[in-house]
């Protein structure tokens, strides 16, 4: 602003008057700033990550683009057929489809490749190669591009063609891999003699054996058999099996294909670049996959390789799962969003308000010599914009620097929408309480606080807002994408339940002054009198900002920790027990093993189990059931340990030869209750059903029939061993059992395996950040509602002091002031964490925040954490008793006279 004409420059001198205020107001708009432009950058960064990382760590064989087209007509010359299969009209098809691609689609070069190949594997006619049941290998013929680049020769050298190649050619150069020479019995200088060619068979000779060098990268893992050989059967009784494998020529003999029935295709395989993908990029990469697949892409693509050229590929599969997740998590994220959202903007008003506060009678003089509401306002944003602005575009750039490879306008429009706060919040809540000049200072406490219609119109207004988001919350779950008002649900309940409390608190402290002015002291009445008067402005922000605070952590820590229990219940249906050991052909265990398994560090539990195939009659092959023989005590004490289908003792006896059983639904419900025989391999048992249950530890996830193994007819030993108990020592326990042939299973290296993707991770770090800030924040609404009141406490104390009060005294009774508005905000958060929680379990999907696409638990559920509800709530308490002793530790440091200075109204 201009200086004054007869004075000096009125920014200038008011921030000269209260340094400390601005470096505090500057601070606090910095740091608001920064986690505002922070939010949107860290969340695009996870899920550019996610993206890339959920393309590149798929299968080749799902998200390259793979274009193919038949061989050449047979109503073209002979040349034309064999010119379009060379490798420089391969080349230039290749090079127009990778120009081809609709953005933000684009080619790797580096792993693309493009040749011919046979759709139709070729028949060795050679007898010193490996036929498992007789019948002689198959090749697959490949001229793909690029070998020397992706390849090491381990022995002799690449494949090359002798002079130009036709269809009649029938003696070419080829190369195998390692894996396929090995087990095939290949070496350099071997033939392959394949037929299905016209005239005469096609001789192959095996120049070089070839080591790949990245063999899961796509120019090999595409076509699986090109690495490594695979056994492929005929379908017969039993089943006959052959060895299926690769064979590569050169490209420059792509024409000798054209001359056999192994139906020879011309294909292009284009693997995606990922390095430029970002999160923004998911929907349009689906839909330039589905124009590549049937639109417009493909119409372009078809005009470089032909008219019936086709694409395929699983991209959009693997987009799409990874857009599943990022649309479960977004709206988890959004909540912690809103959460310090709201209270970022409650502590600005609430800096506003101690300022305008701390100036009221300046602001009152003022307008009672004449200054104008206009006047005021441009002053009051003078001073504001001079320390908001350059503080807002501070945290603005530590945002950027903190987070990379994300757009700028998001953050922008964060540190923006912060900047303009903490310009306005001064100025108009200054016009607000100086709208008439005024001669005195009027009382401003919920004694004489009367709601109005405005505010109760408003109060109405949120509570339908509230109940709209928690209804839609509960019926449409987090899955619908940019839905505002469902992630905002746990944010506006907290709200609701803070103006309820604004309402309502006042009462039970005055109905607890009556008794309290009985007792022989006057330190309680008094806390109790001033705590049920104070400001009705003073008492309304920070309790908004508390419960605002308590409500986004519980929810979040219930979600956290339901994420944890949905993947610890994953990994115990995978193993059933903490440990699982069985053998890989279903034969017995040894003998010896039980006891060496006992003896492992942490194994409190250990139990055999023999798992058979039953059926209901001996001619009912089609309804096969799963019988599990068990050693009543110890599977029961097991499962009980374990917490997965536990059951009563006495369930699994036997009485005249029929043995009792626990199943499951399908089972029970199948079998029915009645005694019921069924055929083992061992031959026909009777059973009855004692007992259902939805899981057990020896089929975690299955249909099962539980008995007791000694009465079934023949039964060998178990075939299973389950352990159970806490710190088990993985290590020691595969050294128990390295001498036999076992699979082990161990339910904390399956729960290590469904550790966050980057997009979960990432959630997970955010709504963290976001928890910790609103804490914060709620924090420095406390203390910027103590200190608001300080001056007037302050002197109170003095004029107490004067009368006889204490210091212990004093120091009392500022902490039984503060503590009420504490204890209810506490109070209140609990419950009102607790009740969000309850309200908005059903519409939160755990299975897609917690597990891989595709996955479920059933029964994983959102339930309220404890110590999310307590900590927080008794952290809240301690802090407010904590700042008001140390209040009154100051205050009664000060003299008397400090406070009770002449003509002071305070």
């Amino acid at each position: 602003m201009r200086p004054d004409r007869h004075g000096a420059p009125w920014v200038r001198t008011r921030l000269r008057t209260a340094p400390v205020a601005a470096v505090a107001f500057g601070v606090l708009v910095l740091l608001t700033a920064f986690l505002a432009a922070l939010l949107p950058r860290a969340v695009e960064a996870y899920g550019t990550r996610g993206l890339r990382e959920a393309v590149a760590d798929a299968p080749p064989q799902s998200t390259v683009l793979e274009l193919k087209t038949p061989q050449p007509g047979l109503e073209l010359p002979r040349e034309a057929r064999e010119d379009a299969v060379r490798p420089g009209a391969l080349a230039a098809v290749a090079a127009e489809a990778s120009a081809a691609l609709p953005g933000p689609l684009r080619a790797d070069p580096a792993d693309s490749a493009y040749g011919v190949r046979t759709a139709k594997s070729l028949q060795a006619q050679e007898a010193s190669l490996p036929r498992p049941d007789g019948l002689p290998p198959r090749f697959t013929l490949l001229t793909q591009s690029g070998i020397a680049g992706h390849a090491t020769v381990r022995e002799g050298r690449l494949p090359s063609a002798e002079g130009p190649v036709t269809t009649a050619t029938r003696l070419l150069e080829g190369a195998v891999t390692s894996e396929t020479a090995r087990t095939l019995k290949l070496r350099a200088g071997s033939t392959v003699t394949l037929a299905g060619f016209t005239g005469a068979p096609l001789t192959v000779r095996i120049t070089g054996i070839l080591e790949p060098r990245h063999p899961q990268g796509s120019y090999w893992a595409v076509e699986p058999t090109l690495r490594t050989p695979a056994l492929a059967y005929v379908k017969a009784t039993p089943p006959q099996f052959y060895w299926e494998a690769g064979l590569l020529l050169a490209p420059e003999a792509a024409p000798a294909l054209l001359g056999g029935q192994g139906e020879p295709e011309k294909y292009w395989r284009i693997a995606p670049a990922t390095g430029r993908l970002t999160a923004r990029d998911a929907v349009p990469l689906v839909e330039a996959v589905a124009s590549l697949e049937g639109g417009p892409g493909l119409l372009r693509l078809r005009t470089a390789a032909g008219p019936t050229a086709a694409l395929s590929t699983g991209l959009e599969q693997v987009v799409g799962a990874s857009t599943a997740v990022s649309d479960a998590i977004t709206p988890v994220v959004a909540v912690g969003a809103f959460g310090i959202a709201a209270i970022a903007v409650v502590v600005l008003v609430m800096s506003a308000g101690l300022a305008a506060a701390r100036r009221e009678r300046e602001l009152a003089l003022l307008r009672a010599r004449g200054g104008s509401l206009r006047g005021i306002a441009g002053r009051l944003l003078g001073e504001t914009a001079v320390v908001a602005v350059p503080s807002a575009a501070g945290g603005l750039l530590l945002a950027v620097v903190a987070v990379d490879g994300a757009r700028l306008l998001p953050a922008v429009l964060g540190a923006g929408g912060v900047a303009v706060l903490a310009c306005a919040a001064l100025p108009v809540r200054a016009v607000v309480a100086h709208r008439r000049p005024r001669a005195h200072q009027e009382r401003d406490d919920l004694a004489r606080a009367r709601p109005g219609a405005r505010r109760t119109v408003a109060e109405l207004t949120l509570l339908v807002l509230a109940v709209g988001a928690v209804a839609a919350l509960r019926r449409r779950g987090t899955g619908a994408s940019g839905d505002l008002l469902v992630s905002a649900a746990p944010v506006l309940v907290g709200l609701v339940a803070a103006l309820v409390l604004v309402r309502l608190y006042p009462l039970p402290l005055r109905w607890a002054a009556g008794p309290a002015a009985r007792l022989r002291g006057t330190v309680g009445f008094l806390a109790l009198a001033r705590a049920g008067r104070s400001s009705a402005g003073v008492a309304a922000l920070p309790l908004l900002a508390l419960l605002t605070a308590l409500t986004t952590a519980a929810f979040g820590g219930s979600v956290l920790t339901g994420v944890a229990d949905a993947r610890d219940r994953a990994a115990l249906l995978t193993t059933g027990a903490d440990a699982r050991l069985s053998t890989t052909d279903g034969t017995p265990l040894p003998a010896d093993l039980t006891r060496a398994v006992r003896g492992v560090a942490g194994v409190r539990e250990v139990a055999g189990v023999r798992i058979e195939r039953a059926s209901t009659s001996a001619s009912d092959e089609t309804h096969p059931l799963t019988v599990v023989g068990v050693e009543p005590d110890a599977y029961t004490g097991l499962a009980r340990r374990v917490g997965l289908g536990g059951f009563p003792d006495g369930r699994l006896t036997s009485a005249g030869g029929v043995l009792d059983a626990v199943a499951s639904p399908g089972v029970a419900e199948r079998l029915g209750r009645a005694a019921r025989r069924i055929v083992t391999p061992g031959g026909v048992v009777t059973v009855r059903i004692t007992a259902v249950r939805d899981r057990t530890p020896a089929v975690p996830d299955g249909e099962f029939l539980l008995v007791d193994a000694a009465g079934l007819k023949g039964s060998g030993g178990p075939t299973t061993l389950l352990a159970a108990g806490a710190g088990l020592d993985a290590r020691a326990l595969r050294a128990a059992v390295r001498e036999a042939d076992l699979t082990v299973t161990l339910r904390a290296e399956e729960r290590a395996a469904l550790s966050d993707t980057p997009l979960q991770e990432g959630a997970g770090r955010i709504y963290g950040w976001a928890v910790a800030a609103g804490a914060g924040y709620a924090v420095l609404a406390l203390v910027l509602s103590l200190l608001r009141a300080a001056p007037e406490r302050a002197a109170l104390l003095a004029r107490l002091r004067t009368l006889g009060l204490t210091t212990r005294q004093g120091r009392r009774l500022l902490g039984l002031e503060a503590l009420p508005q504490a204890l209810i905000a506490a109070g209140g958060g609990v419950a009102v964490g607790w009740a969000t929680v309850r309200l908005l379990a059903p519409g939160v999907d755990l299975d897609r925040l917690a597990l891989p696409a595709g996955a479920t638990v059933h029964g994983a559920a959102l339930r309220a954490d404890l110590w999310s509800l307590v900590l927080p709530a008794a952290g809240a308490v301690l802090l407010a008793g904590a700042v008001a002793v140390g209040q009154a530790w100051w205050a009664g440091r000060r003299t008397p006279i400090t406070h009770l200075r002449a003509g002071d109204m305070r």
